[in-house]
Order: structure tokens, then C-alpha cells, then sequence
């Protein structure tokens, strides 16, 4: 994919200029390698309310969804029951579909099962770390071998909503797989940063 040059003369993924908000995600975010359970966790979560809608608004309303999922604390989320179901399907700053939502609780108390089974998130997500050329030509695919086999795996665990294109998604922003395109000016910083991460485990 062809990336798009911005106003600071930085190549970027063709994406990152889709709106305005997109570029400091885009540096700072996306592609970056993550071991924090809470932010895993947000953002498997994040991604599957963004299926069938775009990026930009979920990301618009990204700090409404942690203030509604109690900063995506896993172990607090597994405790909503129905009370807390009904207040966040009348919360207008996230989105209420109440089969996203209920997927969050269910896969916060699965979440807690994994940590109990593999010490933490972190542990178990960076098991399917993609081999380096799994992926051939970066954002060329939107699904992987990994992500199919990740989402498998988190289905036999009972989690809901995380499909491999979703997983995938996920994959690509905690930083599993570096998919800034070849040419993009941020794809050398997180490819340093990854070498200096330290895989969970």
C-alpha cells in the first residue's frame, strides 16, 4: 500500500490521513508492541465493537467506553450483571448493541480464566506471535494464519465476538505483527521498539 505523505513531510500509512485524529494513533499507537493485561484486554474489546462500523468512531468515543467499562479492569467488568447492562445500553457516548456489550462482560470473566490458566493476558496473546514472514506484503491481508488460530482458540475458551478478522485487527494494533506499510516513516519505530520488548513470558 501506497503511503501517504502529511503536512510534516512524514510518510505514513495511506490510512493515518483518513481523519485528523488518525495520525497521533497512528505514531504513537498503532503497530507498537504491548504487554499491559488492561490494555489487551481494551482493545480486543474496542475491536469487536468496531465490526460493521468504522475505526474513527469507536476511536471518537474511546474514553466514553473506559469510563462505561470501569477503565477495562477485567476483574471489574466480570461483576456487571444486569444493572450495569441497562445503564450502559442507555449510555449515548458508546455504542449500544447490547450483544457487544454483553460479549465485554462475558469475555472479562474468560479474560480472569486465561490469567488463572497462562499467568497473565500478555503471556497467552504473544504465543501467537506471527512468524516474520507469515505476512508477506504489509497490509495486504486482513486476516492471518495466527489470527485464525488465535481466534479459535479464544472461541474453545468461551470468548464471544472475536473473529479472526477482528483478531487480527487486534494483532496489528498491539503490535504482534508490525503492519505499517514498507515505506511508512513510524514502521522503523516500532520495529526498534519491538526489538527491545521483552515477549511476555
Amino acid at each position: 500500500m501506497t503511503p501517504s505523505v502529511g503536512s510534516d513531510a512524514q510518510s505514513r500509512c495511506d490510512w493515518a490521513s483518513a481523519a485528523p485524529e488518525f495520525t497521533e494513533y497512528h505514531d504513537t499507537e498503532w503497530g507498537f508492541p504491548v504487554a499491559d493485561d488492561r490494555q489487551l484486554f481494551e482493545k480486543l474489546c474496542l475491536e469487536s465493537f468496531q465490526s460493521g462500523l468504522s475505526w474513527r468512531t469507536i476511536l471518537a468515543k474511546r474514553e466514553n467506553f473506559r469510563r462505561a467499562f470501569a477503565g477495562f479492569d477485567f476483574h471489574l467488568v466480570a461483576e456487571f450483571g444486569r444493572v450495569e447492562i441497562d445503564r450502559l445500553l442507555g449510555d449515548a457516548g458508546i455504542v449500544r448493541h447490547r450483544g457487544k456489550i454483553e460479549a465485554v462482560i462475558n469475555n472479562a470473566r474468560k479474560a480472569i480464566a486465561l490469567v488463572g490458566e497462562n499467568g497473565s493476558l500478555a503471556r497467552y496473546f504473544w504465543r501467537f506471535e506471527p512468524p516474520a514472514d507469515e505476512i508477506a506484503v504489509p497490509q495486504s491481508a486482513s486476516v492471518s494464519r495466527s489470527s485464525i488460530m488465535l481466534s479459535k482458540e479464544l472461541k474453545a475458551h468461551g470468548f464471544i465476538f472475536v473473529g479472526p478478522t477482528t483478531v487480527f485487527a487486534f494483532m496489528q494494533a498491539m503490535g504482534l505483527v508490525n503492519d505499517h506499510a514498507t515505506d511508512c516513516s513510524i514502521r522503523p519505530l516500532a520495529s526498534a521498539r519491538r526489538e527491545g520488548f521483552e515477549v511476555p513470558g
